[in-house]
């Protein structure tokens, strides 16, 4: 199996959701709540942050040279 857990792009969506969840609960804690509230908070930003970033960043696209057809000579996709 030489195939990765996760496409680069995956994991650039799952860093940035995680760095925006991170950035929220560091901002509450400095507003003054408390860290339970901070937790909560980070993590509703976490889950948020994955669906604006999958949106945000571009799919991948197929190599140039990739012949990406069926059998019948249709496209794919």
């Amino acid at each position: 199996m030489d195939r990765p857990l996760l496409t680069a792009r995956s994991a650039l969506v799952l860093l940035l959701a995680l760095l925006t969840g991170l950035a929220a609960a560091a901002l509450t804690v400095w507003a003054g709540s408390e860290v339970p509230h901070s937790v909560l908070c980070g993590a509703g930003s976490t889950g948020l942050g994955v669906g604006f970033f999958n949106r945000l960043v571009a799919p991948d696209q197929p190599a140039r040279g990739s012949h990406d057809t069926d059998p019948a000579g249709g496209s794919r996709g």
